[in-house]
């Protein structure tokens, strides 16, 4: 997910009726435990994850921000291939097989996405989506420590999404412990660092709101099946005409 998607996930938000959010409560029954998980997750990126965000943001340059960013939103399209195979979903799931293609070579390992520009749309998937698609029931809202919202079938694909490591996480093929984590944390900070021209837009009780975001999206990306995702994950539209560089030339 990026800032993209995730901006459009708020602006349909706001939108949704009071019957909706009510909803989205009742499958909260466990709130009582989870506020107590979202208050841990909070003051962890209150006081680890936003001030070292903020400063990643502040010296990096924006293109080099995106560059990064587009490099693990490539390697992340592996799994996206693999989730629409299993969802049936054969023509996205060669879309998604021809972007890394594209991507990983044209587009110099993912730092441009000539896909895109090419025509290739992106689909971004989990495990928990393919559960969703065989019928098995999101069951009740989860905030999982560190990796924040959730529902229990979404936290019971999460191992199925880890299983793809060393494809989707090169990482974790380096033996040097400083290269491992180094790159781990880039990612970390990397995604954190897209998501703070967001906090603007959380209103009244952030916990209902965020909870409430999840939901919505969640319930569309199964119930949706393969009609056009309105919350598509195009990021930096705005860039187009630059990333056509690499493919152009």
């Amino acid at each position: 997910m990026t800032a993209c998607l995730r901006s459009l996930s708020l602006l349909v938000l706001l939108a949704l009726p009071a019957a909706t959010m009510a909803d989205n409560g009742a499958r909260d029954p466990w709130e009582g435990f989870n506020r107590k998980v979202y208050a841990f997750n909070h003051w962890v990126d209150t006081w680890l994850a936003k001030p070292v965000a903020i400063g990643y943001q502040a010296v990096t340059p924006e293109f080099v921000d995106n560059r990064v960013t587009r490099f693990f939103s490539n390697l992340g399209d592996v799994t996206n291939a693999a989730n629409l195979a299993l969802q049936g979903e054969g023509k996205q799931a060669l879309d998604s097989t021809g972007r890394v293609l594209a991507n990983s070579t044209l587009g110099l390992a993912g730092l441009f996405d000539v896909a895109s520009v090419g025509g290739i749309p992106r689909r971004e998937t989990t495990f928990g989506t393919t559960l969703g698609k065989w019928g098995v029931s999101s069951g009740n809202y989860l905030v999982l420590p560190f990796l924040g919202p959730s529902t229990v079938r979404d936290a019971a694909g999460i191992p199925v999404d880890w299983a793809f490591g060393p494809v989707i996480r090169p990482w974790t093929l380096f033996d040097d412990d400083a290269t491992r984590y180094g790159l781990q944390a880039l990612d970390l900070v990397d995604t954190r660092a897209d998501l703070l021209q967001l906090e603007e837009a959380v209103v009244g009780d952030r916990y209902a709101f965020l909870r409430d975001i999840y939901l919505q999206r969640r319930d569309f990306t199964v119930e949706g099946a393969s009609a056009a995702d309105p919350f598509l994950d195009e990021e930096f539209d705005d860039e187009e005409e630059e990333d056509e560089g690499p493919a152009a030339e």
